[in-house]
């Protein structure tokens, strides 16, 4: 076919309708950039909203005094340098370019977790074990010797009643008033106190000894009970209403006097055969002395352990 215009150059049309559709899509344009950059607004962290200044460059048709013809799709168009979108209609083209270029979202910063130094081990520190303490025999020696005494004095009350029946001092009828005369008397209590004090002064000082010690150290607790008879003889008097000259007749007569060998021959055998219950229960106090102390050894050889709950 051939052209009707017979190659001559067209002229863009300029209708009143072809600009009215160029200014709906150039408002259309207009409102979806407003809304992109609402949305960008959202997803980004708020920030003042960049103005833009849209311009809007149209290509204009050839003058009829103009030298060089120019096609509508080869029109002279000026684009700024970030162009966000440009939209063609009919024969005229509308660039929309933002007057400032929008900045890019700012990429969320990356925030590493401070991890915190592992804290340097701290020493830990133990209560040493304490070194078991020996256990004593002083304690028992005295209980022991609260048994022992008793059984002095029931023996040297009966030793007092049997001289004084041999004597015939002491009757079977006046065997009552005679005892009970006696638990009353200077003369009977104070070598059974003494008897006493003794018996445990040796066992505080033996304390867990065996028993060769009871049986040699005896012979000073019969001593002890023999002065105690002698002593009981000047309370019973009493010696401070005697003269010096009385006092000493009275401990003449009763230094090889029967119950003053009694109260020492007691004395001596008494402390014998009760400080071998001593010595019995002293050496089991030493054994468990020795095991005591070879825990407490071990423990210190294994060193500190960590119980946990």
């Amino acid at each position: 076919m051939s052209d009707p215009n017979h190659g001559e150059p067209v002229e863009p049309s300029t209708s009143p309708d072809a600009a009215t559709n160029v200014d709906d899509v150039v408002g259309r344009a207009n409102e979806g950039l407003a809304e992109a950059e609402a949305a960008s607004r959202d997803a980004v962290a708020p920030q003042e909203p960049a103005h833009h200044d849209l311009s809007y460059i149209e290509a204009a048709g050839p003058e009829p005094d103009a030298t060089a013809e120019t096609t509508s799709d080869s029109a002279a168009t000026t684009v700024a340098p970030a162009v966000s979108e440009t939209v063609v209609a009919d024969d005229r083209t509308a660039v929309i370019t933002p007057s400032e270029p929008t900045p890019p979202a700012a990429e969320t910063e990356r925030v590493e977790p401070v991890v915190a130094p592992a804290p340097a081990p701290q020493p830990i520190f133990v209560q040493a074990p304490e070194a078991p303490r020996p256990r004593g025999n002083r304690g028992a020696a005295g209980l022991i010797g609260l048994l022992a005494t008793v059984v002095f004095g029931l023996l040297y009350l009966g030793a007092a009643l049997g001289l004084g029946a041999a004597s015939g001092d002491v009757t079977v009828a006046t065997l009552g008033s005679q005892a009970l005369d006696a638990v009353t008397s200077w003369w009977f209590w104070v070598p059974v106190v003494v008897f006493f004090l003794a018996f445990w002064l040796l066992g505080a000082i033996i304390n867990r000894g065996r028993w060769g010690r009871w049986v040699i150290f005896g012979l000073l607790v019969g001593a002890a009970a023999y002065g105690g008879h002698l002593l009981g003889q000047l309370f019973e008097a009493p010696f401070w209403s005697l003269t010096p000259s009385q006092g000493a007749e009275l401990i003449e007569g009763q230094v090889l006097a029967p119950l003053a060998i009694v109260a020492f021959i007691l004395g001596r055998e008494i402390t014998i055969w009760f400080g071998a219950w001593v010595a019995s229960r002293g050496a089991r106090v030493t054994e468990l002395n020795i095991e005591a102390q070879r825990e407490y050894e071990r423990t210190l050889e294994a060193g500190p352990q960590l119980h946990r709950m």
